[in-house]
């Protein structure tokens, strides 16, 4: 055999055909693109010893002289079911090219004058197929390690070992989840954890905020409707339903949605199956449901604000996700990772908090949760002018909640008295005659209590 070119192409193809005239036009054929490398084969056996080098696509000859096309397709086929087969034969033999179409050849084409513009399109589309399974397979990677239990449970407190072993109970069958939790505390990440950690992960997983779509329009959002159901109806359109159908759907807010669309919900978990708008016509849907909410649904039924039937029908398997501050040091290995992942997004050098910066990020609450930790997290990084953030750089503005923060330490009496000053000070712009009328004291009492602060320090 010929010796071969040497190639750095991620695209090449075999060409296997026992005419030398042929296959050496077959090859010129791939050559055309300058992408794609070639290697020429003669026989069958000499192809098959060569599967290792991992070929994209293999034309084949189906008439040759130690074998025949079929029984070289079957080996290839049972070594590597993504190499892609062209046979490629001098009779056009329908029976045939089915036969090999059904073994799992991408096609079947006859040595005619235009061959050639036949091949180069067949490879073309080939090569962009695989292009794009290559990135859907990376892209699936990247979902399957963010959203592994080990990447995505970010700490060592009792109740997040609480919470990761009902995610693992929920991923294993097909139960409906409830996801309850304030604001910020990671509730869509909990029910995606759930989604791609389960038998469902190949399928979609949609998500529909109930609180952010308009009241008039959140029955077609759902289950869809028919071209002309309704004013600007242009064309038919399928629902939430029916594009989550075999994978998970995950309504956001559920407290949010109107008693009536309640109603129609109900029939939907119940008959599995929906209706679009301007439509008689029952369409099976089979998705499994999560459903998270900041408020409590129980107090809602007894407000007569939600369905206490839907209540019970979305109830299956509850994850109560914990505020922040009561999650303990988790609070500093959190910021320790999302230092880490700002710096590497932008390409800075990692930095440290010092304990003082730490005991400062402890004493917080967070109303808002792990969203309100990353935010604070990510302004340090960027305002610290070395490779340590300090207490300054940790920056906790719009404070509401400054009363639990107050009272999260063991203090004096005059400690007490201290910082309830320098939170006044702070809020009122250092304008020490309002703080002091806000206190009923007198200016020179603030005077001296700063004065003794810094002879201290």
């Amino acid at each position: 055999m010929a010796k071969q070119k040497e190639t750095t192409s991620d695209f090449t193809v075999f060409v296997l055909d026992d005419d030398n005239w042929y296959r050496d036009l077959l090859a010129y054929v791939v050559t055309i693109n300058p992408e794609f490398a070639v290697k020429k084969f003669s026989t069958g056996k000499e192809l098959l010893q060569s599967l290792h080098e991992k070929p994209n696509v293999i034309t084949l000859d189906y008439m040759l002289p130690d074998t025949n096309g079929e029984s070289v397709l079957r080996h290839i086929k049972d070594f590597n079911p993504d190499i892609e087969v062209i046979v490629i034969s001098e009779q056009e033999k329908i029976d045939t090219a089915m036969e090999l179409l059904k073994l799992g050849a991408y096609d079947y084409i006859v040595k005619t004058p235009d061959i050639r513009d036949k091949l180069l399109n067949l490879l073309n589309n080939i090569r962009k197929n695989q292009q794009l399974k290559s990135r859907i397979d990376v892209l699936e990677k990247e979902v399957e390690t963010k959203y592994s239990y080990s990447n995505f449970l970010i700490g060592k407190s009792e109740s997040l070992e609480n919470t990761f072993s009902l995610i693992r109970k929920a991923a294993e069958t097909n139960i409906t989840v409830s996801i309850t939790g304030e604001t910020g505390t990671g509730k869509e990440l909990v029910a995606k954890a759930i989604h791609f950690n389960s038998k469902r992960k190949e399928k979609p997983f949609i998500a529909v905020n109930m609180a952010a779509i308009p009241k008039d329009l959140a029955e077609s959002e759902l289950f869809g409707h028919e071209k002309g159901a309704f004013t600007g109806a242009a064309q038919a359109r399928i629902g939430k339903f029916e594009e989550a159908h075999g994978g998970t759907l995950l309504f956001d807010e559920i407290g949010e949605m109107d008693l009536t669309l309640q109603t129609k919900l109900l029939r939907v978990l119940q008959e599995k199956e929906v209706t679009r708008v301007g439509s008689n016509k029952l369409i099976k849907v089979d998705c499994r449901i999560i459903a998270c909410t900041h408020k409590d649904l129980y107090e809602e039924v007894k407000q007569n604000r939600f369905r206490e039937d839907l209540y019970y029908r979305l109830l299956g398997l509850q994850i109560q996700l914990s505020p922040l501050r009561e999650r303990g040091n988790d609070v500093l290995i959190l910021a320790k990772h999302f230092m880490e992942q700002f710096c590497k997004e932008n390409k800075m050098a990692l930095k440290t908090f010092t304990p003082e910066a730490q005991q400062k990020l402890l004493r917080h609450s967070y109303p808002g949760n792990i969203r309100e930790l990353k935010s604070i997290t990510e302004l340090a990084v960027s305002i610290s002018n070395n490779n340590h953030i300090g207490e300054y750089d940790i920056i906790i503005s719009g404070r509401k909640d400054f009363g639990i923060e107050l009272l999260s330490g063991e203090l004096t009496m005059k400690e007490y008295e201290m910082k309830i000053v320098k939170h006044l000070l702070s809020k009122y712009n250092d304008n020490i005659q309002l703080v002091a009328d806000k206190l009923g004291i007198g200016k020179s009492t603030i005077y001296n209590m700063l004065k003794e602060k810094k002879a201290e320090e």
